[in-house]
């Protein structure tokens, strides 16, 4: 296995063309160049668990005409390296993207490497094709998350109670079992980190308390969550669809991109996140059950047939709040997506928590053993 370098710097066209490789084995990169690089960021452009390279490549071989040249490569931010994270992106671009129809970037080709955990990721750059990417100081109003809604319907139908999980799928972590479990759920990994950025961050610290809870009692009703809603119908989720991991193409059609948290699990995980994240506040509490109900329609549309009802739906949508907001928000410091960005999300996730009295509705789930390796 090659480790994929880091930096722009190292680049060569031996590696690229050995990353190019991994899903086209006829292609050779002869020649590149690179135009931007972004190895951490200043909350401007939103790089968070990765690095990004933006660089246009040139090819010769096998399907060389029908590749992007232009193109972004994530890259491993050595400082962090998130395993499971970077494992489970390469995953779904080399093992899964081929097989749905759903808008999402073109993958050239990925590779992770096992003890470094450094990783590459080529993917075509949407901007080529006009796409918008919004977040939530934009005025994208409910019609782009009703595409969300639509394209995570098709996403969530294509795998719907698939038998496909305990044969060639198998590989997925789900939200409780797994390494991607583990760093979630580990009191020393992502829960410590949490712990740190409410004890030093005060709105966050505040708006925690605002809601009667502590970090503790999140991390719980977490944990309750995602273990009651792994007894319910999987298929695969997105895993990480706040506005900010979404697209609008010129049509008004929506995609999804980062992958780093795909797993087995229950649909609402996608659909709370995106209308919490994706709304204003006002809007959410005047459109999230005519949403919901859309989300649904949409499902039966691509035949699924066994899918709860609104009311049992909605009740699922109050539980799954709880993960937006302890892992969806909690774990991500300022500098990651900037003030306005950071702070904005909070109060749309704290709000939603309280307007659905979501502590209340987790505290009838059964509770769960603490967690152990």
């Amino acid at each position: 296995m090659h480790i994929f370098p880091t930096v722009a710097s190292e680049l060569t066209a031996d590696n690229l063309t050995a990353l190019v490789q991994t899903l086209h084995p006829l292609v050779t990169v002869n020649a590149f160049s690179i135009n931007k690089e972004f190895v951490f960021d200043n909350g401007e452009e939103a790089v968070s668990t990765a690095g990004r390279i933006e660089a246009e490549l040139q090819f010769t071989g096998g399907p060389a005409n029908d590749l992007p040249t232009q193109l972004i490569i994530k890259v491993c931010r050595p400082d962090i390296a998130p395993r499971p994270l970077y494992r489970n992106e390469v995953n779904f671009y080399t093992r899964l993207r081929q097989e749905l129809t759903i808008e999402t970037p073109t993958c050239i080709g990925g590779m992770f490497d096992e003890e470094t955990a450094n990783f590459g990721l080529a993917l075509e750059d949407m901007r080529l094709r006009g796409v918008t990417f919004p977040n939530v100081k934009s005025d994208h109003g409910v019609g782009h998350v009703k595409s969300v809604l639509k394209c995570l319907a098709a996403l969530h139908a294509f795998y719907w109670d698939s038998p496909r999980f305990k044969r060639d799928l198998r590989w997925i972590d789900s939200h409780t079992n797994g390494e991607l479990y583990t760093f979630f759920n580990h009191p020393d990994i992502v829960p410590a980190v949490i712990q740190a950025e409410v004890a030093g961050e005060q709105f966050k610290k505040e708006m925690v308390e605002r809601l009667d809870q502590t970090t503790d009692g999140l991390y719980q009703e977490m944990r309750k969550v995602q273990h009651h809603q792994s007894t319910l119908t999987q298929t695969l989720c997105h895993g990480d669809t706040h506005i900010g991991n979404t697209y609008t193409l010129p049509d008004g059609s929506a995609g999804l991109y980062d992958w780093q948290l795909m797993s087995r699990g229950y649909f609402m995980h996608d659909v709370s996140y995106i209308l919490i994240t994706g709304l204003s506040v006002a809007e959410r509490r005047k459109h999230e059950h005519e949403l919901i109900n859309y989300y649904l329609d949409e499902l039966q549309q691509h035949g699924v047939n066994n899918a709860p009802t609104q009311n049992e739906t909605f009740t699922e949508y109050r539980h799954a709040a709880a993960w937006c907001l302890y892992i969806g928000w909690l774990t991500t410091p300022i500098e990651n997506y900037g003030w306005d960005i950071t702070v904005c999300n909070h109060i749309r996730l704290t709000t939603a928590y309280d307007d659905l009295n979501s502590k209340a509705a987790i505290a009838t789930l059964p509770s769960v053993a603490p967690y152990t390796d």
